[in-house]
């Protein structure tokens, strides 16, 4: 395992988000970079979505520098060799024939989906399918909740496990972000799925408002939150590795209309208000710490050692 004085873990395995389908058009071709390489981003004119390793095995230009979509394939800008979304050979136009080897070769393919208004794709180190789903979230078809995301993205600087961990250090949410009261959730894990719920009433002029958040992850990178009782808000937090130390994590809020209109200010905007708080408190503790392999922990730490034991799952090697 290559030498790391922060992390000893690889990236985990798992669908991650790589942007929302209405940034990416039809024809559209995008350079990005995740799980420490480059890719290229495209949607043929047809609509599909594919994402392949960066570099044309031709020559090896970069395809999302100057790639364009032609025929539904993806154009390299050096020599036009036209690349199908499945990462093999569409058409070499100044070719006399299409000679065996380039027949023969297959640009790696990430498997991609579509739910949730978002583009996911599946990492795995060795190449291997997807062994999960994608969590869908049936309040994007309701009519009763919003149309459209409100979304905020921060860059951080460091290994996606560590940040993750949060979730169930409950001690952090008193000194960190100056919650109140010590958080009282249960956390419980079926297969790649985590679940914690938390009792969350509020009290009001009109008496006290019973209410719930629940928090659920499909994998290492697809993650969300629902918060339920006097304002009803759907979160999904979505951590995507763009290097070994390095993730982007991208927040989706939806909110749940009144009367029939998307709630301004209020309940909802103080939770997204205080959900950004936390995480820009969070981030300076984030990029200057180290993984801790053999934690000194308390009674009241919270369910650390039970939570990396299930993360642990999602690497594909054993030195994880």
């Amino acid at each position: 395992m290559e030498e790391n004085k922060r992390y000893p873990m690889p990236i985990p395995f798992g669908w991650y988000c790589v942007g929302q389908s209405k940034d990416l058009e039809p024809g559209d071709v995008k350079p990005v970079r995740y799980f420490g390489q480059d890719q290229v981003l495209f949607r043929t004119s047809t609509g599909e979505v594919a994402m392949l390793d960066a570099y044309c095995p031709h020559l090896g230009a970069h395809l999302g520098h100057g790639g364009i979509i032609t025929n539904d394939c993806i154009e390299c800008p050096f020599h036009a060799w036209r690349w199908k979304p499945d990462g093999t050979i569409g058409e070499i136009p100044y070719a006399n024939k299409i000679p065996p080897r380039a027949k023969e070769t297959q640009i790696f393919k990430y498997p991609t989906v579509e739910e949730n208004k978002l583009i996911y794709a599946w990492y795995h180190p060795k190449g291997e399918a997807p062994t999960f789903d994608v969590q869908v979230h049936s309040e994007l078809k309701d009519p009763e909740w919003a149309d459209e995301w409100d979304v905020y993205e921060y860059n951080v600087g460091c290994h996606i496990q560590d940040m993750a961990e949060n979730a169930v250090d409950a001690a952090h949410f008193v000194y960190v972000h100056g919650v109140v009261s010590y958080p009282d959730f249960e956390v419980s894990y079926d297969g790649h799925k985590r679940i914690s719920i938390q009792k969350a009433d509020m009290e009001t002029p009109r008496g006290t408002v019973p209410g719930s958040i629940t928090s659920k992850s499909s994998g290492p990178g697809d993650g969300f939150t629902k918060f339920e009782g006097i304002c009803d808000t759907l979160l999904l937090g979505l951590t995507t590795p763009i290097e070994r130390e390095e993730v982007i994590i991208r927040f989706f809020f939806l909110k749940k209309k009144v009367n029939g209109e998307v709630p301004e200010g209020g309940v909802a905007a103080a939770i997204i208000k205080d959900i950004n708080k936390q995480v820009k408190e969070d981030i300076p503790i984030w990029e200057n710490k180290k993984f801790a392999n053999q934690p000194v922990l308390c009674d009241r730490d919270g369910p650390i050692a039970k939570f990396r034991r299930h993360y642990a799952t999602f690497y594909a090697n054993e030195d994880a």
